[in-house]
């Protein structure tokens, strides 16, 4: 009996030594699934993008130009690499030629607005509208070229209000989060002091309202930025000391210098207003 009971031990342990190897292996492989799986959530995360929209005229766009340079230019530089930044901005636009490039006619209708020769969007328009996704931002900042008297860029405030709100609504619809501007300051002195100078800031905040979109108020914060550096008054000399280092040769477009000071107070007023892309900011 004993030599038998020695037999099946000997059996058991013999069987048992067989099993595990596989057993481990297939722990091992197991637990190998897992971190790769892990390790390709973690890869897909990193490489997950959110794209910052932008739509405005010449303040903002890209230039190779020494002068002007957009503010928008100088953004992408301010972000962590998860934030890109599609700079859709065209030098001379309002809100109007931006959205309908080519159907904006210069006939003034009865309602005092250009008549459309089509309600065809352009093609920077639609490819926003295709591209934006959920967790994307568009920035709008127009108002500058809107002013003019003469189609095609005359714009009402009516009008302006209702482009802007649209504009904002598609982002939403699109899970994106619209971010609305009013229109950076040209520097206007009255004495020792400048001055606000551009219209369309009410609508902005109207169009803000009804969507429930952020309004950053550019005017005011590059206003009271110019008042802090002491640019007024001055001779109307854009050449020389820092009027000329952050102007160009007018009173509206900026050199480098001045893009990268605006963008600051874009990245400014994100932080102050708890918006959420100021997260990825370096």
């Amino acid at each position: 009996m004993r030599k038998i009971h020695l037999l099946i031990v000997s059996a058991l342990v013999l069987s048992l030594s067989l099993v595990a190897p596989g057993a481990a292996s297939a722990a091992a492989i197991g637990q190998a699934g897992c971190g790769a799986r892990v390790a390709g959530t973690a890869a897909t995360a990193a490489m997950a993008t959110t794209t910052v929209w932008m739509a405005g005229d010449s303040t903002m766009a890209n230039s190779s130009a020494t002068c002007p340079v957009g503010w928008a230019t100088e953004f992408d530089s301010l972000f962590h690499s998860n934030i890109v930044v599609s700079n859709l901005a065209v030098a001379g636009r309002s809100i109007q030629t931006w959205l309908y490039e080519g159907n904006v006619t210069s006939t003034i209708g009865s309602d005092g607005e250009c008549v459309l020769s089509s309600t065809t969007y352009s093609s920077r328009w639609q490819q926003v509208l295709t591209g934006m996704k959920a967790g994307d931002y568009l920035f709008i900042q127009f108002g500058i070229n809107d002013g003019s008297t003469t189609c095609p860029r005359h714009v009402g405030t009516a009008r302006y209000q209702q482009l802007m709100t649209m504009m904002a609504q598609a982002a939403l619809a699109r899970g994106a989060h619209p971010i609305l501007l009013t229109a950076v300051a040209a520097i206007t002195c009255s004495g020792s002091t400048a001055v606000r100078n551009r219209g369309y800031v009410a609508q902005t905040n109207a169009a803000g309202a009804a969507t429930g979109s952020p309004v950053i108020d550019l005017q005011t914060l590059s206003v009271d930025y110019y008042n802090s550096l002491g640019l007024c008054p001055n001779n109307g000399d854009y050449t020389s000391g820092l009027l000329g280092q952050f102007f160009c040769n007018d009173h509206t477009h900026f050199e480098a210098y001045g893009a990268r000071r605006i963008a600051r107070l874009v990245t400014g007023a994100l932080r102050t207003q708890n918006i959420p892309l100021a997260g990825s900011l370096l």
